[in-house]
């Protein structure tokens, strides 16, 4: 009998207990739910912060991301356990196009969310095309040294806009160093889930001190609370329509290309992790996220993709069922629904979130680096060499290039101008015998 398109979720026996929960098993449904809760505070860090860097509402960013979430589970299947969230590969593009200056609500959101639509139409194009002929040509396009090279320059290139954000008086800086040293504290000193939540928890740990200091000691602006006082409990997340502006959607589109390196290598690992082979799903999952960030931009929110932060819960548990994103995805719905929970957001100080940004825009850049230390890529092969050079140079000097109506800002310049390097240098002439 052919297999049906969902899983039919085996409930795991208690006598199996310990054991790796497979994609198709399932839990009590009291500790599903746990589960999904700890999903839901994975991904909160990152799905909050990505849409406060670009002045978007984060409410409704949570909201969209349980929506694309469920989309996600809907294509794959319930094959693929993954939890979208706001993508940060938006960010450097997003406030380039808007002018946001990284205080309050972006006026411009119009125009970015027509980009970040043509992006999730480039990346589904990708996802159908993946789907018919396989992924052997985007792991020959894009191999280690080029993805870690892209990934590396998302966090250089918006490492000017972090320090920026801190640097308006002489207290901002040092409470963003606070901040700094929090997360720094909890990453290094704490253990267990409390570590792998080292961005919440050191932004809540600096959030505290950033009151006592200021609404306590009368230093600094004092945080005003009045706006989650004034807030209701439920209330419909507030919706914005898309502006499609040219230069905005040729500057976004190509985002399209991080996100399609990304969410392969997670699958890839999620792959090594369960040992079950998820390449016929790839394409699917590519269709799944390109369709999440189209509704997501029609809606008002980031683009999504699927989190890093989830996969390393499920390393961590050794839970993979599919269904625990399911019940992620409706917390993350009743959330948006909750005015109070986003003006709580809202009262983040300035200074945390730029000492949050700068670690976190840090971690982004060294995470290109571990891609080429996990996957051994060998330096000492000019080809690399180059490519990974000129790349960071391109990205982490902003380089702009121009043709016509067509502009590429610093990332989509090293990100193409690291595939098209690559290949132009993939055929060595054959080396003949040294004199």
């Amino acid at each position: 009998m052919a297999d049906s398109y969902f899983p039919r979720w085996r409930a795991q026996s208690a006598a199996a207990e310990g054991r790796i929960v497979g994609t198709d098993e399932r839990l009590a449904w009291p500790q599903m739910f746990a589960m999904g809760v700890q999903h839901v505070v994975a991904m909160f860090g990152s799905t909050v912060l990505a849409p406060l860097l670009m002045g978007f509402d984060p409410n409704l960013c949570i909201f969209m991301s349980g929506i694309g979430t469920l989309l996600f589970f809907v294509l794959v299947g319930g094959r693929v356990p993954s939890y979208l969230g706001s993508s940060f590969a938006f960010i450097g593009l997003v406030i380039a196009v808007t002018g946001y200056g990284g205080h309050g609500p972006n006026m411009n959101i119009p125009v970015a969310l027509g980009g970040i639509i043509a992006c999730g139409v480039v990346y589904a194009l990708i996802g159908l095309i993946v789907s018919a002929v396989g992924t052997t040509w985007i792991e020959t396009l894009m191999p280690p040294v080029v993805t870690g090279a892209i990934v590396c320059v998302i966090g250089l290139n918006l490492a000017p806009i972090a320090v920026h954000g801190v640097s308006g008086s002489n207290f901002d800086s040092w409470m963003a160093l606070v901040t700094v040293l929090c997360v720094g504290a909890v990453a290094v000193f704490a253990r267990g889930m409390l570590q792998r939540l080292l961005i919440l928890v050191g932004l809540l740990m600096a959030y505290v001190i950033y009151a006592i200091v200021t609404n306590g000691l009368g230093m600094g602006k004092p945080i005003d609370f009045a706006i989650v006082a004034n807030a209701a409990w439920f209330g419909m997340p507030h919706f914005t329509a898309p502006v499609f502006n040219m230069q905005a959607m040729t500057l976004l589109a190509p985002i399209a290309v991080i996100l399609v390196a990304e969410n392969l290598g997670h699958i890839k690992a999620v792959s090594a992790m369960t040992g079950q082979n998820l390449d016929r799903y790839v394409g699917r999952a590519f269709l799944g996220d390109g369709l999440a960030t189209i509704v997501s931009g029609f809606a008002g929110g980031t683009g999504v993709t699927t989190y890093a932060e989830n996969i390393g819960v499920m390393a961590v548990t050794k839970i993979y069922s599919t269904l625990v994103f399911v019940i992620a995805a409706l917390i993350a719905l009743v959330l948006g629904f909750s005015p109070k929970f986003g003006a709580v957001i809202q009262t983040i100080p300035g200074p945390v979130l730029g000492g949050v940004s700068i670690v976190v825009f840090g971690l982004i850049a060294v995470t290109g680096a571990r891609i080429w230390v996990v996957n051994k890529v060998d330096f000492s092969d000019n080809r690399n060499l180059i490519v990974a050079a000129v790349t960071l140079v391109l990205g982490a000097g902003d380089f702009s290039l121009k043709l016509g109506g067509f502009g590429l800002g610093g990332i989509g310049t090293a990100t193409f101008g690291a595939i098209i390097l690559y290949a132009l240098l993939r055929r060595k002439p054959a080396q003949g015998p040294v004199a």
